[in-house]
């Protein structure tokens, strides 16, 4: 991953960011600047906060203490303290640090955020800010100790401790080291916080949104990738796709079952893409699948619209003002409200937990068929002398342990709330650790989506020298620049990791997407292969065609 300095700029406006640029911005593809709009709502913002200090006003978190203090007024000599005190006290995280890339990301949100104006910080400190990630200076941020109610104020606390110039920091250049050295290193002044700004850097729901953001990019990522696995499983295991007839769709017409279903249809034999293996058994007698292969679009479809529906929530909260207070200096008002409130980030990300969750209880189930000679009708677990070789025995307990740990990872954390500051926060979110969480079971799906693909490509070389379709040859194909075939047993776990980072680097999808694309345009021409069940009119059963082929206009 690249950390240095890079090249070209991303501008934020506070209304703009998005989650596939949030994680390029993570991953060091690009420099912050602002838009001349943003600098120039920054500018109105703090100067609201300089006449309200002008004249004296008492205003939370300006001229107050905070949360159970907010009745406490501060002599207008002590406010600077006040803000420095407050991010020393608030930087009180435990665990382990964030890694560069969700650092970065972190940073790069909490700017955008007070890019939009509402937060009443300088341009000065603001650019300071922006300094920093550009210069990819990393406050140690550890990943507990969020509640998620006034956002996430400790992990922000140890975000701003760094840029103050207090605490550890990391760079490429330096690696970890006191904040000050690193900040010297990069000839950046420590940030000078003015009244309101310590609070303007703390108040956020910005650790769970971009862990959140994160989530549902590798979530959308591994979800595709699923569809296309799950058909190269159908297809070894001798599978029909007449369960994926797009009137079958149509007659339950949710939106992400009509996508999973016209994506295996392009992916099965048809007369677009044919295939020797589909071929070899098309007069079987076998009139249906088991469910983790006929109830794919049903399953895997409503996946896919749960990614959908998070990522609409993340994605505006990554656009939205979370300070408290807030500062409208159209109107000339700052008002105390709750936008810092993490519940929507929080249900959301649970929601996803739950959702992509169900890709590998799907998954595992599949590998199961695979290497059980009774469902899958190749040798045991895939591998010649069995006894001698244990082939991918373990491989499938792997994947049961992980779809186990999933079920418990998958119990909500937003329903939990526990009152902290004294009564004034009397219900919070943890929202932090649903964002946790769900990074976590999609990391865990990630990883027996890999086995499958393992073993469905393994299965494969039992059946050739038949051929399956083109975009899963493909697939094959990019399985096997970086697997060989199992031919007895040796290290499996190194297999397991270069197959889970090609679907990482959406290597899958990329095989395949070319291909679906070709027979969905201009139409799509639905192969309809033999069934057994099909009558006419007439009451008498069809005579055994090879297939049929049905022209469809695409929806627009």
């Amino acid at each position: 991953m690249n950390f240095l300095p890079p090249e070209e700029s991303i501008i934020l406006d506070g209304s703009n960011l998005t989650t596939d640029i949030l994680l390029r911005l993570g991953n060091g593809q690009y420099k912050i600047r602002l838009s001349k709009e943003a600098e120039e709502g920054v500018v109105k913002s703090r100067t609201l906060i300089e006449n309200i200090l002008q004249e004296n006003k008492v205003v939370y978190g300006i001229t107050t203490g905070f949360g159970n203090f907010a009745r406490v007024n501060i002599p207008s000599d002590k406010l600077e303290e006040l803000q420095y005190n407050l991010i020393r006290s608030h930087a009180a995280g435990v665990g382990n640090p964030l890694s560069p890339a969700k650092t970065r990301m972190l940073l790069a949100l909490r700017i955008n955020v007070l890019a939009k104006g509402y937060s009443g910080i300088s341009l000065k400190s603001l650019q300071c800010l922006i300094d920093t990630f550009n210069a990819s200076c990393l406050s140690w941020v550890p990943e507990q100790g969020s509640v998620g109610a006034s956002g996430d104020l400790a992990p922000l606390a140890h975000l701003a401790l760094g840029i103050i110039g207090e605490g550890k920091m990391w760079s490429p250049e330096t690696g970890w080291a006191s904040a000050k050295e690193v900040l010297k290193e990069h000839g950046i002044q420590p940030m000078r916080l003015g009244p309101k700004e310590g609070i303007a850097l703390i108040n956020g729901t910005q650790l769970i949104t971009s862990i959140g953001a994160e989530a549902v990019e590798r979530a959308m990522q591994i979800a595709r990738q699923a569809d296309v696995v799950a058909a190269l499983t159908l297809e070894v295991l001798k599978g029909t796709s007449r369960a994926f007839d797009s009137d079958v769709q149509m007659i339950r017409p949710h939106k992400g079952q009509i996508a999973v279903a016209k994506r295996l249809r392009a992916l099965l034999h048809s007369d677009t893409y044919p295939s020797q293996i589909a071929e070899s058994h098309r007069f079987c007698n076998r009139v249906q699948d088991a469910y983790t292969l006929r109830c794919c679009p049903q399953v895997h479809g409503v996946v896919h619209d749960t990614i959908e529906f998070v990522q609409s929530v993340i994605s505006t909260e990554m656009n939205s003002g979370t300070d408290n207070p807030i500062v409208f200096a159209e109107r000339g008002e700052i008002i105390s409200a709750g936008n810092f409130h993490g519940e929507y980030p929080a249900k959301v990300l649970d929601y996803l937990a739950i959702g992509v969750h169900e890709l590998a209880s799907m998954s595992e189930r599949r590998v199961e068929r695979l290497v059980n000679p009774a469902l899958s009708g190749l040798p045991a677990f895939l591998v010649h002398d069995g006894g001698i070789n244990s082939g991918f025995m373990l491989a499938h307990c792997t994947a049961a342990s992980l779809v186990s740990e999933n079920k418990v990872l998958c119990h909500p954390s937003s329903v939990d709330s526990l009152s902290t500051s004294a009564g004034q926060e009397d219900h919070v979110s943890m929202g932090c650790y649903a964002a946790r969480k769900a990074i976590q079971v999609v990391e865990n799906v990630e990883h027996v989506i890999a086995i499958e693909l393992l073993a469905a490509c393994q299965a494969i070389e039992f059946l050739r020298p038949l051929k399956t379709t083109a975009p899963l040859e493909e697939v094959y194909c990019a399985v096997r620049k970086v697997v060989r075939p199992w031919d007895k047993d040796r290290y499996m776990a190194p297999d397991i990791d270069a197959v889970k980072k090609l679907l990482l680097e959406n290597t899958i999808w990329a095989a395949v997407q070319h291909h679906i694309t070709f027979y969905h345009a201009p139409e799509e021409r639905e192969t309809r292969v033999f069934s057994p069940t099909a009558y006419s009119l007439g009451g008498k059963q069809r005579d055994r065609p090879k297939s049929r082929s049905v022209k469809r206009k695409l929806p627009n």
